[in-house]
């Protein structure tokens, strides 16, 4: 008992003691930048759970620490600053940026949210990652840099891209992928005059992209989202003040063209296989026949220089406006002569924070103008097909002094070739585009609920585009047959103009609470977007009675749309994001006008279960799954599918009645049950990291399936207004494995070496159509037009269709001889069958960045395994028959020679001879570059660089390029694209 009560005595004495060595501190959090207090910072006693935010103004005060505790102050985009506890009644702390973190800040879609924190398949390139070369259209900054992800451009400056993102979900409505610029979603229906919707926006302004690939990353945006998300990130303002102006001049050359015979090779031809003692004709044509040697691809081609000028200004406004301002000029002449693209961009954006930081406001103002002049692609097949004995140029020719095939009384002949040459240069078919676009987004945290923020993001997207259409007076293209040049003319005389307007409203809340081992974030808002459009056409001013002036007004696309998104954080470790969005189109009947749109991912942390391995810095499993939609039908049609729409005919198609024209009243396409297309995505993934991510990676496979798949396809002869029509049809499914590969080979003080990787192995196929039915599409040239490809159920979109080829038993095509699949002993379009598809089994793409020192290294190269393209220019042009074109002597490609093929049959175009392996590897660009450091001061950069671009291609296709643009397969007069070697220079300070 005596001891029992000592023992009392002397608890009693001690816990004074401890209760007085229980202490408190407080302080403030302040940016290490600007000195600016961080509001909501963590403030925590390392290895308890006793800690603290900081209030409105930084502040915070802990209790209950003791000398020799370690107190941790972190915020999100900031180093962590770990700090001793030894008694001080006061304790700040200056947080500095960082810009790793920074970097690893993905956006996906009302929000962001750390990279390993995301349960999606999200891939982020920035600025670092970045393709080099002579980029002028912002998507090219990407292409071969993420799994999953193709991005096709022709030649063409400026043209636009075709985008996939896992291949695409949809047959006959749209396949592109959303694009979202600072929070404003865009639509791919760009303004006459314009190249593309992304022709305007400069390159240099973008700070990243963000590409959400799989339903659970993607279906925040619901009804657009099926083909994937790419968010486009542009540069802001910056508290530190810098200038960067960078310049580059390019040569650009056309390296391949379509082999056709040259002069001497084509007299020839034509002695062997049109001799004089064989008829009249055949005298006609050899008479035709100059005395020239005229490459006429060389003469429509040119070698042209392209300049690119870029000047940006970051800072602050008296230390508290951050802002930024860019101008940027790109003259990009076309390879084809009269092509030619310029633009002219500036931006501005401002990024105050005001209110101690409660209240963010983020603006972005941009200004494209861009003047385009567009040269008919047609006359490449023009120049390959026209008589290479006669000069380009003929003094006596009274219709522009171009050579030009006359009668003997110097009037047109109906139905002749025309010389390619004279069809560009008296043509001049220019526009112009003047767009503004931008946002405002408040961003504010409520100063008397600080875990609420408000968002309001107000978006607006501006283009219009007027241009004409003129055929010189003197054209030969302006005269009827048997005309002279003092006769009427009906040359071409037309201009439009062309107005699209884009606007959104998006607002949302966000609520983060802390609560034991559990962290959330709650995301709940309302979207509005109204597209509005219109076209005016004068047509043909010298001929109106033939086609009037014409304006099209159709009417306006909305969207509304109620979202909301919670994250879930149990333990640092699992993580469980939840997303639902309800979408209602204009597009659709009210019974069908909304859909549900729900999404789950799914990630376990797994290298936080071996914290202490040193080998293992990150190991993430993701589950996803969810629902996307599609309505991107009818673009630009005057009224919506479901409702009745009555159209006046032309003059060229009413009743006369005695003298009076009557114009006929015409009902259009109507489909009241047309509804959501829908497409149901599966995703896992694995991302890791090793050696402190030194090596690092992802391995994701997916599986999809669209449903009610809106396909423009045939209807039942009375059945409605038209026979064809857009309707919900059919299923389509994909399958495939993404991979990508990222590693440090070499990181030292001096030399810097980094390797990436990926690729992509997918699978499409369609599983169900109307009755089972083929859809026949795919329109190729040659003889009176068909089609080249077809919808099957069982087999992958767009799969060519063509009948198999037969051979001697020396290994030579027998012309017009095909197998009997059916065995009927007739050779019809039962005997067709399915031979490859324009789609890639596998797409790789492969980075190397070397630095040493001052130099810098870099090369990227692409490939395409398993695409097949159907040779079209051979499929309708190479004949010897075609050479005698009505008695005018006319050009074949010299592939000819290899199939010795005399005429030219709807059966011969769709022989499986002409569809060969697309497979490629295309190095797209390589580049050399040496940085003076502090030029001029401490802060200044020069660097120097030199490259090529479009450096080679590998491949045993027989055409100029196996990438076809647009991805259709058909390879039929495309732009060429060009060789370029760059110089440049770029100075920072």
């Amino acid at each position: 008992m005596k001891n029992l009560l000592n023992k009392l005595i002397f608890i009693l004495i001690l816990l004074p003691l401890s209760i007085f060595a229980q202490n408190s501190v407080s302080g403030s959090v302040t940016d290490a930048n600007t000195a600016m207090p961080i509001p909501g910072a963590n403030v925590i006693v390392k290895g308890t759970t006793n800690g603290t935010t900081t209030d409105f103004d930084g502040n915070y005060t802990i209790n209950g620490i003791e000398n020799g505790d370690v107190i941790t102050f972190s915020y999100v985009g900031y180093q962590l600053s770990v700090v001793t506890f030894t008694g001080q009644a006061t304790l700040n702390s200056s947080l500095s940026e960082d810009t790793a973190v920074l970097g690893e800040v993905l956006l996906i879609g009302y929000g962001s949210v750390n990279k390993r924190d995301a349960t999606g398949s999200v891939t982020q390139i920035t600025t670092e990652d970045f393709n080099n070369g002579n980029i002028v259209t912002a998507e090219n900054l990407i292409n071969g840099r993420a799994a999953g992800v193709t991005v096709n451009t022709s030649g063409a400056p400026g043209s636009g891209s075709t985008i996939r993102i896992r291949g695409g979900s949809s047959l006959s409505a749209s396949n592109d992928p959303l694009i979202v610029i600072d929070g404003l979603p865009i639509t791919n229906d760009n303004a006459g005059g314009s190249r593309s919707i992304l022709a305007g926006l400069n390159p240099a302004d973008i700070e990243s992209f963000n590409i959400l690939k799989d339903a659970s990353a993607t279906a925040i945006y619901g009804s657009r989202a099926s083909n994937g998300v790419i968010i486009i990130n542009t540069k802001r303002g910056s508290s530190k003040t810098s200038v960067q102006y960078d310049v580059n001049f390019g040569y650009n050359t056309i390296t391949d063209q379509i082999d056709v015979f040259n002069a001497s090779e084509f007299r020839n031809v034509i002695e062997e296989q049109f001799p004089i003692a064989g008829s009249n004709t055949n005298a006609q044509l050899q008479a035709r026949l100059g005395n020239s040697d005229t490459n006429w691809q060389d003469e429509i081609f040119r070698d042209v220089f392209s300049v690119n000028h870029n000047l940006s200004i970051r800072g602050a406004i008296a230390d508290v406006l951050p802002i930024r301002f860019s101008t940027g000029f790109n003259r990009q002449p076309g390879n084809i002569e009269t092509s030619e693209f310029e633009r002219s961009n500036f931006s501005l954006a401002l990024n105050p924070k005001l209110f101690e930081d409660h209240l963010k406001i983020n603006v972005n103002a941009n200004y494209s103008r861009e003047d385009n002049r567009f040269a008919d692609t047609g006359q490449i097949g023009a120049a390959a097909r026209f008589n290479p004995t006669q000069a380009v140029y003929d003094p006596t020719n009274p219709f522009g002094g171009f050579f030009q095939y006359l009668n003997a009384d110097g009037t047109k002949i109906a139905e002749t070739p025309g010389n390619p040459v004279a069809s560009l240069l008296q043509r001049r078919n220019a526009g112009n585009v003047d767009r503004f676009y931008g946002n405002v987004e408040f961003d504010y945290k409520l100063h008397f609920f600080p875990e609420m923020r408000a968002v309001v993001n107000v978006g607006y997207d501006r283009s219009f585009g007027e241009g004409s259409d003129v055929t010189d007076p003197t054209s030969i293209n302006g005269f009827d047959a048997g005309s002279t040049i003092n006769d009427i003319q009906f040359n071409n005389i037309s201009s439009y103009t062309s107005l699209r307007k884009n606007k959104n409203l998006n607002a949302y809340l966000v609520y983060t609470k802390a609560l034991g081992d559990f962290n959330l974030e709650a995301t709940g808002g309302y979207d509005y977007q109204v597209f509005e459009r219109n076209d005016f056409t004068t047509n043909n001013t010298n001929d109106p009675a033939s086609n009037p002036p014409r304006l099209t007004e159709p009417i306006d696309v909305v969207l509304a749309s109620f979202f909301g998104r919670l994250n879930i954080d149990f333990q640092k470790k699992y993580l469980l994001t939840l997303t639902y969005r309800r979408d209602g189109s204009s597009r659709f009947i009210d019974e069908f006008r909304f859909a549900n749109f729900p999404a789950a991912g799914f990630a376990w942390k797994i290298s936080e279960e071996f914290a202490e391995n040193s080998t293992l810095s990150n190991l993430k499993l993701r589950l996803g799954y969810g629902i996307t939609g599609q309505q991107e039908i009818n673009q630009g049609a005057l009224f919506n599918i479901y409702q009745s729409s009555i159209s006046t005919s032309q003059n060229v198609s009413q009743y006369i009645f005695g003298d009076t024209p009557i114009a006929t009243a015409l009902p259009g396409y109507r489909n009241q049950s047309i509804k959501w297309e829908e497409t149901t995505q599966y995703n896992v993934g694995l991302d890791f990291g090793l050696f402190e991510d030194r090596i690092s990676g992802s391995v994701d496979g997916f599986y999809k399936e669209s449903k009610d798949l809106l396909i423009s396809a045939p209807i039942a002869d009375g059945a409605n207004f038209t026979n064809q029509g857009f309707q919900n049809i059919g299923n389509l499914t994909a399958k495939g494995v993404e991979v990508s590969l990222n590693t440090d080979v070499i990181k030292t003080e001096n030399v810097n070496w980094n390797i990436s990787y990926n690729a992509t192995v997918i699978d499409r196929e369609i599983t169900k159509l109307a009755q089972g039915s083929d859809i026949e599409i795919g329109g190729r040239s040659g003889g009176t037009g068909g089609t080249i490809q077809v919808h099957r159920e069982g087999q992958n979109p767009n799969s060519f269709y063509v009948y198999q080829q037969l051979y001697d038993t020396a290994g030579n095509p027998i012309e017009g001889a095909f197998r009997d699949l059916d065995g009927n002993g007739i050779i019809n379009s039962n005997d067709r069958y399915i031979r490859g598809n324009p789609d890639a089994d596998v797409t790789m793409g492969f980075r190397s960045d070397l630095k040493v020192k001052n130099f810098d290294f870099s090369f990227a190269l692409r490939a395409s395994v398993g695409n097949e393209v159907y040779n079209n220019i051979a499929s309708a042009n190479a004949y010897y028959s075609l050479i005698n074109n009505q008695g005018f002597p006319s050009n074949v490609p010299t592939s000819v020679t290899e199939t010795g093929f005399v005429s030219q049959d709807a059966q011969i175009i769709n022989s499986d001879i002409y569809v060969e392996d697309g497979s490629f590897l295309r190095m797209d660009n390589v580049t050399l570059g040496y940085t003076i450091r502090n030029a001029f001061n401490a802060n200044a950069n020069l660097r120097f660089y030199t490259g090529c671009q479009n450096v080679f291609v590998l491949s045993d296709y027989s055409g100029l390029d196996p990438e076809i643009p647009g991805n259709s397969g058909i390879d039929n007069n495309i732009y060429p694209r060009p060789r370029t070697y760059l110089v440049g220079a770029s100075l920072s300070f």
